[in-house]
């Protein structure tokens, strides 16, 4: 019997889901179809003009948001930039999360909400390569997104400029408190 109050001592914490869905709500902002134009740096100074499109939705029952982003050259609509993001909320440590896959390759990061309203920030380092990225909703509503790479002791560089206009206003499902 004493084994058996020993293992319930250290059972694993229940996450919060009210706290986490609380915290995924401060990113309602992004949920919603948006379409424009992006900027992508390829190779030392190769810029290709993009038509962008940007899917953000919530997804189970609230607790993520799923982001899913695609390019495509002007010139000619291949497919050049493909993304997909997931955000999610840790209620133990209250920060929030992101897991983003693009061209084969996948990264984890940390996302700031730096106080400032409509507006969140990541970034990663590898190696002598850091990047950070800006997403913001504009006083006209517009999704601006400025990404910039640096590598060591060079200056950043801008990588992503993106600028894309909502094109659907129905808000996704956010969880049990919001109907659609």
């Amino acid at each position: 019997m004493l084994v058996f109050f020993s293992r319930m001592a250290h059972l694993p914490r229940v996450p919060d889901l009210n706290a986490q869905r609380t915290a995924m709500k401060k990113l309602e902002f992004l949920v919603g179809k948006w379409n424009g134009e992006a900027r992508l740096l390829r190779g030392s100074d190769q810029w290709m003009d993009l038509h962008q499109s940007e899917e953000a939705q919530y997804k189970l029952d609230g607790l993520i948001l799923v982001i899913e982003g695609i390019g495509r050259a002007k010139s000619d609509g291949r497919s050049i930039l493909q993304a997909l993001g997931v955000i999610s909320f840790d209620d133990e440590t209250a920060t929030y999360h992101i897991r983003a896959f693009n061209d084969g390759r996948f990264l984890e990061s940390e996302v700031k909400l730096p106080g400032q309203d409509k507006t969140i920030s990541w970034g990663f380092a590898l190696g002598q390569v850091t990047t950070k990225s800006v997403l913001r909703i504009t006083e006209s509503g517009e999704w601006a997104e400025l990404a910039e790479i640096q590598i060591g002791s060079q200056p950043p560089k801008t990588l992503l400029e993106l600028t894309v206009r909502r094109v659907d206003q129905m808000l996704f499902y956010a969880g049990p408190d919001r109907t659609t």
